[in-house]
């Protein structure tokens, strides 16, 4: 058993206590023992509830809830808020990590611990980053140049809401997530608070290795996209490329984010 007394685990749940379940067991599975787990309830139906208690007398987390769903900046800000530990690795309860991961936490931890100027650690992400310096261990530093074109719109994407082990004090350098928002919005302006900040962020490279999503049929992805976002068609997707690419440099430059 592998013991991280310095890493507090944080899962936002909304409506997938099953998925909930298969990812706590997962983290017994690997051998991983933390030194707090914190679910952050988005206000999930009874049902869910009641599995929630019946989950959290097994597994021994912190429960966090709310009586209505406020979405997931809320869910996020509220979990977090929750962490008590000096670190606080990051996971939405539809992914499962896969055996490499035990090893990988280890350096990680094993850089932040080293490198006070270092924020995150990102296992996980659906593309690889375009600009990375290599490091040891298959991590790499990522690297934001706003002037460089050819990198396209996805250097942009520097935070994620995907699995990352972040500092706990990460509010008080980029403030809390925005409220009120559906997910994706909520993603774009941490997204931003990170880049204006500015953060120093690793990432691994073999970036679908250390966890899988799995959203099965009786517990889908809650997530729904529109029109212009599921639109794969040459045209569509040229445009969607050259309209992100120019909004995202404006808002860049332009954009006020709350603190």
């Amino acid at each position: 058993m592998h013991q991280y007394q310095q890493i507090g685990v944080l899962i936002t749940h909304y409506n997938r206590s099953k998925s909930l379940e298969r990812l706590l067991s997962s983290l017994i599975q690997l051998n991983l023992a933390f030194n707090e787990i914190v679910v952050s309830d988005d206000g999930s139906q009874p049902v869910h509830l009641k599995e929630l208690e019946r989950l959290q007398a097994i597994y021994h987390f912190k429960l966090v809830t709310t009586p209505t769903n406020k979405g997931l900046g809320n869910n996020i800000n509220k979990g977090q808020d929750a962490i008590t530990s000096k670190y606080t690795l990051y996971i939405q309860e539809d992914f499962v990590p896969t055996e490499a991961f035990s090893e990988k936490l280890q350096h990680a931890n094993a850089y932040l611990e080293s490198d006070s100027s270092l924020d995150m650690v990102r296992f996980y992400a659906y593309t690889k980053y375009p600009n990375l310096v290599p490091l040891q261990h298959g991590f790499s530093e990522m690297r934001f140049n706003q002037a460089y074109f050819w990198e396209g719109y996805q250097k942009f994407y520097l935070y994620s809401d995907h699995p990352h082990i972040r500092r706990s004090n990460f509010f008080e350098k980029f403030g809390k997530y925005q409220e009120g928002l559906n997910p994706e919005r909520t993603e774009y302006y941490m997204m931003m608070q990170v880049l204006k900040v500015g953060a120093k962020v690793y990432f691994y490279e073999d970036h679908q290795s250390l966890f899988i999503q799995e959203n099965s049929a009786e517990e889908p992805s809650t997530l729904k996209r529109n029109f212009w976002r599921n639109n794969d068609t040459i045209f569509i997707n040229v445009l969607r490329h050259l309209y992100r690419y120019l909004r995202f440099n404006f808002d860049l430059l332009y954009l006020k984010v709350k603190s």
